[in-house]
Parts: structure tokens; C-alpha cells; sequence
């Protein structure tokens, strides 16, 4: 039985639930008169009529994909266990339960034939590809082999055993519609001639093809742009006999996952369980009502002292308000006391407390559908207290369609800022709500950072153009004036703050060299043409000026012009506040850069003259969220989900230590998350029409599927598969950490693939730079690996299963060499992924040496991200040395940034040449000789290559190097080579949800500047396209790499 770490649980039946329960992954027996099944998370059977659901097996992880032995007295299937998926195996009542597969890397069950289970894996063969590799394990026992030599998924051995079906592509299933070079498709490989058959051609996903007999297979394919059923006949060897042929034509609702076994074909439509003519296609649905006395965890009370978001001090400072899990409390600013108050109390997302007075506090919540401002208040008027008061009155104060957030007080009490979609508004506030709305600024996109000025008579903001520039603009709070943008400069300049005594506005910019920096500018030019001297001797202000009354001023000719840079260090420094009398700025740093230095994230106080930098936490602290009281004595912010207070004066810290006790109700926050991923989506997805799909009836038809999702799982993959119907890349629900119950287990990596013998385990190839390939601990192919840390290797022994918890631990090997046994000391790694991929590169490498006579050099690019671009910096200069031409890869590439970084390396053009004293000894006879040299490495922020060059891509070329590619031939910088691109190129944001999980949102389109299409629809075409065969890897052949390299030589 599960163990539930709970206080309260609701005890209710499964058979409450609705008649159709969503279930996964129905399977029949081989005779054809049981159904195995997933359902919460656990597997369960039926008869093949739906009667007689029960569970059989119970455990906090998931257990998922049933497959049933030829026999029928066993089930096989997949768990996470110990931490990532492995695969398991009990009796077909649930008993006996057997582990078969001991790595951390996830293996997927895809099959079960003969004595060998089939499962895909990421060891030693996969190295950059988007499919996993294909692997088999004895049922008895022993370390997993590889199965086949290529990448792919859905492995199924034909009833004769001389055929593997397999599906290769690597689009998410959910893409329904999608229609290009990544999609899925059946592939055949014949074991008695070596060769693969490609079975499907259709640009639509085909995927998870079963054997009906040894020459007819059964898949499911998108090519209506719904999923239905079809059939395909093969010949004896594997290759397609006829063209597919529909064996279902649903036009409205496709299938989203369908199994054959004992003769019978089952899939799920919706909630709907099929059972499927393999013949005629007819359909029956089978009723199945999973029932049982296991309890459903229906809520909880929690108690939270951490996680804490948006903390914000009453006027007074007696009181403080935060935020946590979409709840707003309250707790007494004290460093005692824990006891918070829940004030909003509801499964919807409460957030943005801000205090309009010491008994009314203000939050935006989307608990009518759309996000409102709410004020809340002590419902017993005669103790307006909140701390005190047990029951409280929530008013909305806006209740429009539309959508408010970002709210602000201002410093006075009197008027509120705020964002109305993407409209800035400024409204008078008092406890009877708001009045007097002002629109300040209408704009395709909301206004960042707002601050308001001390004397509330100016509000300060960072907002971005067309071209994603960001400017911090000062804008009047009644909207007599127009805006002024104050920082005027190409690169982002965010996070105005202005200081307390208002002669200056803060921000951070990234003008130099892309690291945000603090600066400020002077806000009336006397004081900026103020001299060192000037400030000298400048009289202290006496208390009475301290207190007096801020009026401020502003010069706003050539104000852009009166900019002070403050700090100049690598950590990324953002600037957070002031002191009262504006002299010291806070910052916290972070590194917000696109390069990649590694600092700390803390907090850190500075002079306006730049001087005096202290550090006021330490350790990478990581604060956050720093606000500061309305007397600017204190500041308040969150570090790691607690609470902090800084005494300016001092630079004292003291924790602010909470409770917060909430009642959290599963099901009502799962509606509350598809509500709210929803309507995100809803507001910023790039295309206003969803790529032509109906976006509400999207979610009449997906809402009621999630709500009956019986696992958080199940509603996230619900909720994915209603965003698949959009057919966008770059999509995606991502759920935070379901399992906190299971065992976490990581298993140590040799470096080595290996193949069972009679006697141990045989060395078959060994990956460079890994354990297995260092100097004290050599494995060479063809060693026999006999024991492990003294324990005897057998037919049954799993090496990984002796190599748990050995990560970075000195292991004994027992081995033997050409007959003669030796002790090998071995440290395994915890992973080997950058040396796979670095012998990946290798390979391609001495190919292109090869198939060049020595002539070009290689690069691969890994990602467009700065590491890589470093990466390609560094190794332009040495695989180009020498060379006359190199080729590019992108392909197995997945995206980031950096293409217009990679255009302006390779669109050098050399305009002039130099000649150094020393290099000739006659300029007038031999200058000509130095036409190629020129000092770029000193002229040039970034490298240079001014030989010829081609670039490679392929389907798994992704996003940003999708970007590179188009880019590539638009400029006309080379050649393009290989398949189409992926075309999945779009910008992508997020937004965080309730329960910690988080929404992708696509919120910016790409259109290619020469053809004007869009880069998500499509692809980059090659000018000379050139497929891969699958094996061509294991062969250590490259077609594409090939064909490059001819076309190079042929244009040098």
C-alpha cells in the first residue's frame, strides 16, 4: 500500500468518479480475456468486457505501460521507482514484483519477446541524438545490451523473429497536425540481412507500430491531422509491399493511444476505451469503472515556514504581508512570532499583497476568471486588526474582462498604478474602491518595474520597443505630460528606483559588454554639474530637512546625458533601492549576462561615488524580492522562501520566521491550474488566433479531461495534449516534483558498453575521456569483467545494479585480459554526457580529415548559447588552422541565441592588410604577400573566419539553429547541406503557476526576411538535401557530412 505522508485525507471511492474513467495505456492478455491498464498511477486489470476492475499494484511512484508475457502470468512495466524510470515485472495478480533494470537513466519498456525484454535507454550508444537508443535485457537477468544499431523508439519484434519494427522522428506526440522533417515515422529492420526498410513516408507523425502477423503491421498515424489506425503489408524482408491503408476515419477527436495483443486491438479515444476490428475497423466501446476501497488523497493541511513570495510591510511597519502558494497572510514584524494569518483563503492565485492602510490590504486574484484587484478587511469593524481578526471581508475593486496586475501604492496612500492588460492606469484609492482611472499609456506590451516618485507625483518604468530594446521612461502620474525616456541607449535598461530624497533615478543597464551594471541619473542638471568640491562642502541636513516634505524636480532637456555608472563588476548588478538620504544604493548582484561567469547571488550596499562596497549577505544568499518600509529604515526581502529585515542604519539582519497553515484541496487547485495556464496562454501566445484553432472550444473540450485526471500527472500530459492541438513549438505544462515519496537512487557510470558471456561481462567499446578510458583504470573491448567489488558475476548479475550509489566512489573491478586476470581501481561518474558528445565530435572530425585528404576542418555547434559559442570562438582557431574552408554543424543543435553572434564571426570582410616591421624586408616588392593578414583578434569584439565555409542541418536542428540556417543562406555566407529543419522557431517565455510548476508560452513570431513565412511552419530547406541511412553511425559513415566536404572542395 502507498505511503501518504498526510494530515487530513478525504475518504472517497474510486467508484464516485464518473463512469468513463480516464485510464492509460489499455493492453489485452494474449488469450484475449483480461485488459491491464494504468490508472492513479498504479497498474490494474479487468475482464475484457470492463467488469471486474482491480488494482494490482500499489506504490507512491507511477507505474505505467503494462505488457503482458506470451503466457499471460506475468506483467511487465515501467516505474520511477528509485527516481527515473526502470523496468519491473510481477505475476499478473500482483505479487512477486522483480526489478530488471538498475541505471539512472530512464529505461522505457517497449516490448516483451522470447526471453528478452525490449526497452529504450541513453547509455553508450546515443550520444547527440533526439531518440533514445534501443536496448535489450534477458528476463532471467544480466546487464542490458544494445538491441539494434541505430537510435529510435517502439521496438517490436515480429511473431517469427526475423523482423524489428521501430518508429524514428522525435516531434512530441501531442503535435496531432504537425507536418514536417521531425516527425515519426515505422521503420523495418531485417535481422537475416543487416538492412533497414522505411515503411512510412507521409510528413505526419507515424508511431507505435505492433505486428498483427509476420507481414502486416498496425500504427497510428497523423496524417488526417487526427490520430487514427492504419495498416501496412510488408514482404518477408521487411520492405513495404503496398501503400497503408486506414483501418479507422475519425475526423473529430483522433485516438491518443492505441495497443494490439491478443488479437485485439485497444485504444483510448478521450476517455472513451475502444476495442477495434483489426479487420473491418468496427468499433465497441468497452465500459470500465476502476472501484475499490483505496483512498484518494483528496486535500491537505499544510504548514508552510518557507516558500514565502512578496512580502511587503505595513505603512507603520507593525505588520507584514507575503504570499504563499497563492495565499496571501499576515504575521506580526516581529523576529518571535511565527503565528500568520490566511487572509484570502481561497483555491485560486492570491497574490501582490500591497497595504492601502494599517487595516486594509490589497491583492490581485484570479477568483472570478480573470485577474481583479481585491481589497480585504477585518470583517468585525470594531477590531480592524487583520492579524486579529478571524473573518474578513474580500471586495473586488475592479471586476473587469480585463486583466489587472503589477498594482502599486503610491507612497502618499492616495492613488494606486497598475497594469489593465496592457494599458497603464493610475487611479485615486480610498476604502470605498477607486475612481478618477487615468490611462497613462496603451501599448502592445505592459510597462515593467513600475516605482513610484517619493512625492507620488511621477511614476518610473522600463518599457520595450519593437526591436525588444527596453528604456526606463518617467512618465506623470496624472498624465499631463508626455513620457521621457531617460536612458536612451540601445541596450536594456531596466529597473528605475528612484532615491528617497529625489535627486536621483537608479536602474541597471547591460550597455557594457551585455553585464547589467547599477547607474543612476541626476534628475536636476545643478546637481549634476555639482564638482567633487561642490559635494564637499555641501551642509549636512539637519532633522527638520530630513523630515521635510520631498518635492521633486526634474530637468528633463538632454537628461539622458546625465548618467552615472556606479558598478563595473562581472556578478551582473541590479539595483534595488536607496537609502533615506539617497547617498547609498543596494543592489543584489546575479548573473542576468549571456555569458556565463559564475558568481554569487547577494546583497550588497554602495556609495553614490562608487565607493565603500559592503557586502550584506553572503554565500550566495540568493535575496530577492527586497522592498523597502515607507520611512526607508528598514528593507525587507525573501531568502531561500524566508523572510528577512535589514536595519539600514547598521546593516543588521534579522529573520522574520512564519507559519502559514493553509488547507489545500487537489482538485480545486488543478482547476484553479488549468484556469490559470489557460489564460495565460490566452493573453500571450503570439498569434491572436491559435493558429486558426478555436482556443475556447479548446478548453470546453480538454477542461472536463483534466478534471478527471486521477493522478497530477495525468493532468499535466491532459493539459499538454490540448496545447498539442495549437501545433506550436516551444509548448509545454512542466509539473514540479510529484514523487517526494520514492527513493532516489543514482548509479555510477563506467564509460563502457558491454555484452554478456558465459563467463562475466565483456568489454564491446569504451567511450573516451570517461572512467573506463583513464590512465589507472583502462578497459580495453574485450576484457571480461568478472567481479565487482568481490561480488561474482553471473548470467543474472546487472553490473549497474553493484554500481548503485558508486558515483565518485573507488571501485575494485576483478577483469580478464587475453586470459590473465587482473584488479582494476575504478572511480565511475555520476554521468558521461559530455564525453559522449565530445566523442561524438571526434568522429565527425577524422571523417571530415578523411573525406577531405586533410584539406578542411570541422566544427559542430552544440547549442546557441554562450558556452558554446566560447566553445566554437575557441575552436575555430584551432580546427580551422591551416585549412582552407570548414564546415559548420548544426544538426542535433537545440537552440538559444547566439546566431547573430555566429553571422557577425563568419560575415567578416577584410577591407585592408597589414605588414609588421620584421615580416619583409622590401614593403615596396613584397606587401602584395600579406593581403590575407589583418590584426581581427585586435580590431574585432568577436572572432573572425574570412575562409570559404558550408554549414550542415538536419530534422533535430532546433529553434536558434534553425535561425542560423535560414540566416546562412539569406546572407549567402555558404552552402546548405543535409534535411530540413525541424521549423520550430519562435520566442518563448513562461509563466510559474500555483503549485510550483510552469506554462511555456510562445509569445513572439519569426518570419524569415527574404520569403516572409513563418519560421515555426517553415523549415530551413537545404540547397542540397541528403538523408541519412539509420545505421550509417554504427558503420562510422556520414552521408551528409560526406556530400558537404565534396561540395566545399568543389568550390575552394
Amino acid at each position: 500500500m502507498r505511503i501518504l505522508s498526510v494530515i487530513i485525507m478525504a475518504f472517497c471511492t474510486i467508484g464516485a468518479l464518473a463512469q468513463n474513467a480516464l485510464i492509460h495505456q489499455p493492453v489485452a492478455s494474449p488469450d484475449g480475456q483480461q485488459i491491464a491498464f494504468c490508472y492513479q498511477g498504479d497498474i490494474w486489470t479487468a475482464n475484457s468486457n470492463g467488469s471486474n476492475p482491480k488494482r494490482i499494484t500499489a506504490h507512491t511512484a507511477y507505474d505505467q505501460n503494462p505488457v503482458w508475457s506470451a503466457d499471460g502470468s506475468r506483467i511487465y512495466f515501467t516505474s520511477n521507482r528509485f527516481g527515473n524510470s526502470d523496468i519491473f515485472s510481477m505475476k499478473s495478480g500482483g505479487s512477486a514484483v522483480t526489478q530488471h533494470t538498475f541505471n539512472s537513466v530512464s529505461d522505457n519498456l517497449t516490448g516483451v519477446f522470447g526471453d528478452h525484454i525490449f526497452f529504450t535507454t541513453d547509455r553508450e550508444f546515443a550520444q547527440v541524438e533526439w531518440e533514445p537508443e534501443l536496448a535489450q535485457v534477458a528476463i532471467i537477468g544480466g546487464t542490458p545490451e544494445q538491441l539494434l544499431t541505430t537510435t529510435g523508439r517502439d521496438a517490436r519484434l515480429s511473431p517469427n523473429g526475423r523482423l524489428v519494427a521501430l518508429t524514428k522522428g522525435s516531434c512530441r506526440i501531442a503535435r496531432e497536425a504537425y507536418s514536417g522533417s521531425a516527425n515519426r515515422d515505422i521503420w523495418v529492420y531485417d535481422t537475416q540481412n543487416d538492412t533497414y526498410h522505411q515503411i512510412t513516408t507521409d510528413p505526419h507523425n507515424d508511431f507505435n507500430a505492433y505486428w498483427i502477423n509476420d507481414t502486416t503491421l498496425i500504427f497510428q498515424s497523423g496524417r488526417t491531422k487526427k490520430y487514427n489506425l492504419y495498416t501496412v503489408t510488408l514482404s518477408e524482408n521487411g520492405a513495404k509491399a503496398s501503400a497503408p491503408q486506414a483501418l479507422t476515419n475519425f475526423e473529430t477527436q483522433g485516438l491518443f493511444e492505441f495497443s494490439y495483443g491478443g488479437g485485439m486491438v485497444l485504444a483510448m479515444q478521450r476517455d472513451r476505451l475502444l476495442k477495434i476490428d483489426a479487420n473491418t475497423g468496427a468499433v465497441n466501446e468497452i465500459a470500465i469503472a476502476p472501484e475499490g476501497e483505496r483512498v484518494v488523497l483528496a486535500f491537505e493541511n499544510k504548514s508552510f515556514s518557507s516558500d514565502a513570495n512578496q512580502v511587503v510591510p505595513s505603512p507603520k511597519g507593525k505588520m507584514l504581508a507575503f504570499e504563499v502558494r497563492g495565499e496571501i497572510f499576515v504575521k506580526k514584524n516581529d523576529k518571535e512570532i511565527k503565528r500568520s494569518v490566511n487572509i484570502s483563503r481561497s483555491p485560486y492565485r492570491d497574490v501582490e499583497p500591497q497595504w492601502l492602510d494599517k487595516d486594509h490590504l490589497l491583492f490581485v486574484s484570479d477568483r472570478e476568471g480573470q485577474k481583479d484587484i481585491y481589497m480585504a478587511q477585518a470583517q468585525n469593524l470594531s477590531d480592524s486588526v487583520l492579524y486579529r481578526s478571524l473573518r474578513f471581508r474580500i471586495k473586488n475593486l475592479t471586476n473587469s474582462k480585463a486583466s489587472e496586475r503589477d498594482i502599486l501604492m503610491s507612497p502618499d496612500g492616495k492613488k494606486i498604478a497598475y497594469s489593465k492588460d496592457n494599458q497603464l492606469i493610475v487611479a485615486e484609492i480610498s476604502t470605498s474602491g477607486l475612481r478618477n482611472a487615468k490611462v497613462l499609456l496603451d501599448h502592445w506590451d505592459q510597462v515593467e518595474d513600475l516605482s513610484w516618485s517619493p512625492d507620488s507625483q511621477w511614476l518610473a518604468y522600463s518599457h520595450e520597443d519593437l526591436n525588444f530594446n527596453a528604456e526606463v521612461y518617467i512618465h506623470k502620474a496624472d498624465g499631463s505630460q508626455a513620457r521621457v525616456n531617460v536612458s536612451m541607449h540601445p541596450k536594456g535598461d531596466i529597473m528605475p528606483r528612484w532615491s528617497p530624497d529625489g535627486s536621483k533615478l537608479g536602474f541597471s543597464s547591460n550597455r557594457n559588454n551585455s553585464d547589467y551594471d547599477v547607474w543612476f541619473t541626476w534628475l536636476k542638471k545643478s546637481d549634476w554639474e555639482k564638482t567633487g568640491y561642490d559635494w564637499e562642502d555641501e551642509p549636512e541636513a539637519d532633522k527638520k530637512d530630513k523630515d521635510k516634505k520631498v518635492n521633486v524636480q526634474i530637468d528633463f532637456e538632454d537628461i539622458y546625458k546625465r548618467q552615472k555608472q556606479i558598478t563595473s563588476y562581472t556578478e551582473g548588478e541590479f539595483i534595488r533601492g536607496f537609502s533615506k538620504d539617497g547617498k547609498t544604493l543596494y543592489y543584489t548582484t546575479g548573473n542576468w549576462s549571456r555569458g556565463n561567469a559564475k558568481v554569487d547571488s547577494d546583497l550588497y550596499s554602495i556609495s553614490w561615488e562608487a565607493k565603500d562596497r559592503k557586502a550584506i549577505t553572503e554565500k550566495n544568499a540568493r535575496p530577492r524580492g527586497v522592498v523597502f518600509d515607507a520611512k526607508n529604515e528598514n528593507a525587507y526581502y525573501l531568502q531561500k522562501g524566508g523572510i528577512k529585515k535589514l536595519k539600514l542604519d547598521g546593516a543588521k539582519v534579522e529573520g522574520r520566521p512564519f507559519t502559514a497553515k493553509m488547507k489545500l484541496d487537489y482538485k480545486e487547485e488543478e482547476k484553479q491550474l488549468f484556469e490559470e495556464a489557460w489564460a495565460a496562454l490566452d493573453q500571450r501566445f503570439y498569434d491572436p488566433n491559435f493558429h486558426g484553432r478555436d482556443w475556447d472550444a479548446l478548453k470546453s473540450e480538454y477542461r472536463p479531461l483534466a478534471m478527471k485526471a486521477s493522478t497530477r500527472t495525468d493532468f499535466v500530459a491532459m493539459f499538454n495534449w490540448m496545447l498539442g492541438q495549437i501545433n506550436a513549438s516551444h509548448m509545454g505544462m512542466y509539473n514540479r516534483n510529484l514523487y517526494p515519496y520514492i527513493k532516489k537512487v543514482k548509479t555510477g557510470q563506467l564509460g563502457a558498453a558491454f555484452k554478456n558471456v558465459p563467463n562475466g561481462l565483456s568489454v564491446v567499446s569504451v567511450t573516451p575521456n570517461t572512467p573506463a578510458d583513464r590512465i589507472e583504470s583502462k578497459l580495453l573491448p574485450g576484457d571480461i569483467i568478472k567481479e565487482v567489488n568481490g561480488e561474482v558475476l553471473t548470467a543474472q548479475t546487472n553490473i549497474f545494479q553493484l554500481l548503485e550509489a558508486q558515483a565518485g566512489e573507488k571501485v575494485i573491478l576483478k577483469i580478464q585480459r587475453q586470459g590473465v586476470n587482473k584488479e582494476l581501481v575504478i572511480e565511475p561518474a555520476s554521468s558521461t554526457s559530455d564525453a559522449k558528445y565530445d566523442a561524438w565530435v571526434t568522429q565527425k572530425r577524422k571523417l571530415v580529415d578523411t573525406y577531405s585528404n586533410g584539406r578542411l576542418g570541422y566544427l559542430h555547434i552544440e547549442g546557441m548559447n554562450w558556452t558554446s559559442f566560447e566553445r566554437f570562438e575557441r575552436e575555430l582557431m584551432a580546427a580551422g588552422h591551416g585549412k582552407e574552408g570548414i564546415v559548420i554543424d548544426v544538426r542535433y543543435n537545440g537552440g538559444g541565441w547566439t546566431t547573430d553572434y555566429l553571422m557577425a564571426v563568419l560575415n567578416v570582410q577584410q577591407h585592408a592588410y597589414t605588414v609588421p616591421r620584421g615580416a619583409a624586408k622590401d614593403l615596396a616588392k613584397e606587401h602584395a604577400n600579406f593581403k590575407h593578414t589583418y590584426p581581427f583578434s585586435e580590431r574585432l569584439p568577436l572572432a573572425s573566419w574570412t575562409k570559404p565555409s558550408i554549414a550542415l542541418c538536419n530534422q533535430n536542428s532546433y529553434s536558434n539553429a534553425e535561425i542560423f540556417s535560414h540566416a546562412y543562406q539569406n546572407l549567402e555566407i555558404g552552402k546548405l547541406v543535409g534535411n530540413p529543419t525541424f521549423g520550430a522557431v519562435i520566442s518563448t517565455g513562461g509563466q510559474g503557476l500555483i503549485d510550483g510548476s510552469y506554462v511555456r508560452i510562445p509569445f513572439r513570431g519569426w518570419y524569415n526576411h527574404r520569403t516572409e513565412k513563418n519560421m515555426d511552419f517553415v523549415p530551413a530547406i537545404p540547397d542540397i538535401t541528403v538523408l541519412n541511412a539509420p545505421d550509417e553511425k554504427a558503420k562510422n559513415t556520414d552521408s551528409q557530412l560526406k556530400r558537404a566536404v565534396d561540395e566545399l572542395l568543389a568550390d575552394l
